[in-house]
C-alpha cells in the first residue's frame, strides 16, 4: 500500500480480508482442533496455532477466521489443554497440523496448501511450543508468538536454532510470563530475522479472546485493543514472509502506537 502510513495499514489489516471463511474440525482426521480456510484457492500458505495454558483453541477463534479471510489457512489443534501440559507434545501436535494442511485437499477439494509456505504460531505456552516446532522442523519459514512463555524443554534454547523470521509481541502488564524472561529472551536469543515488539498496556490473557474460567486462577482478561493490533501486526508479518507482500512493509518497518518496536534484526523477507 505505497503512500499509506503504518496507521492506515494497520487499520486496513485489522478488518477482514476479501476471501469468504469455511471453518472444519480437525477432529475429522483425528486430531482435536479447528481449521478456518479461504472458501478456494490452491497453493495457499498456512499456519498451525498453539493455544495458551488452559485456554481452549475457541478463544482464538476470530484471531483464526481473520487469517483465512487474508488468505491463509489457520488450523489449531485443541490438545494439550490439562494443567500438566506438555510444550512438547503440543510442538508435535503442531507438526501434525501441518502435516494434515498439506496432506489432504481441504474443503469440498477445492482448497489446497502449497508445503513451502507455512508457519507456526501461538499464544503463551503454545507460543513456546512454536518456537519449539520450528526449531525440529524445517518446513517452518516464519515464526509468530503472543506473550510467549518459557517451556520445557527450553524455548529460549531453541530460539538459536531457528533461523527463519520470528515475530514476537508480548503484553508490557504481563505477571505470568513477563517479557524480560520469556518472549524478549527468546528474540534475543533468536538465530535468524526477529521482530520483539510490546503492547504496553497488555495483560498475559489480553490476546485471548472472549471469558473463560481460567480468568479466576491467571492474571488478565482479553483486551480487544491487544486483539487488533495482534490480528494486524500477524497478519501483515505471515503476508510479507510467506507470499513477499511488500506492501506491508510501512507497519512491519516502523513503530507502532500501542505496539512499540523495542527489537530488531534484520529486514524481514519472504523466504
Amino acid at each position: 500500500m505505497s503512500g499509506y502510513s503504518a496507521k492506515q495499514v494497520l487499520d486496513h489489516l485489522s478488518r477482514p480480508g476479501e476471501h469468504p471463511v469455511l471453518r472444519g474440525d480437525l477432529a475429522l482426521v483425528g486430531l482435536p482442533g479447528l481449521v478456518y480456510t479461504p472458501a478456494s484457492g490452491l497453493g495457499l500458505p498456512a499456519v498451525a496455532f498453539g493455544h495458551g495454558w488452559l485456554q481452549p483453541v475457541e478463544r482464538y477463534r476470530a484471531l483464526l477466521r481473520h487469517l483465512a479471510s487474508w488468505g491463509i489457512v489457520a488450523a489449531a489443534p485443541g490438545t494439550q489443554r490439562g494443567p500438566l501440559m506438555s510444550s512438547r507434545l503440543l510442538a508435535g501436535n503442531l507438526r501434525t497440523t501441518l502435516d494434515v494442511c498439506t496432506g489432504v485437499r481441504l474443503g469440498d477439494g477445492g482448497i489446497s496448501v502449497d508445503p513451502e509456505r507455512l508457519a507456526v504460531a501461538g499464544h503463551s505456552m503454545g507460543g513456546g511450543a512454536a518456537v519449539l516446532a520450528a526449531a525440529d522442523d524445517p518446513r517452518v519459514r516464519a515464526v509468530a508468538t503472543l506473550a510467549a512463555s518459557e517451556t520445557r524443554p527450553s524455548a529460549l534454547d531453541a530460539a538459536r536454532r531457528v533461523g527463519v523470521p520470528g515475530l514476537h509481541l508480548a503484553g508490557g502488564e504481563d505477571r505470568i510470563a513477563p517479557p524480560v524472561g520469556h518472549a524478549e529472551a527468546i528474540a534475543q536469543a533468536w538465530l535468524g530475522p526477529v521482530q520483539f515488539r510490546v503492547l504496553p498496556k497488555t495483560s498475559h490473557l489480553g490476546f485471548a479472546e472472549g471469558r473463560h474460567w481460567s480468568e479466576l486462577l491467571l492474571d488478565g482478561k482479553g483486551e480487544r485493543a491487544a486483539q487488533k493490533l495482534a490480528r494486524a501486526m500477524v497478519t501483515a508479518f505471515l503476508l510479507r514472509v510467506l507470499k513477499g507482500e511488500k506492501q506491508w512493509d510501512v507497519l512491519l518497518e516502523n513503530d507502532v502506537k500501542g505496539a512499540g518496536l523495542l527489537y530488531r534484526r534484520a529486514a524481514l523477507a519472504h523466504r
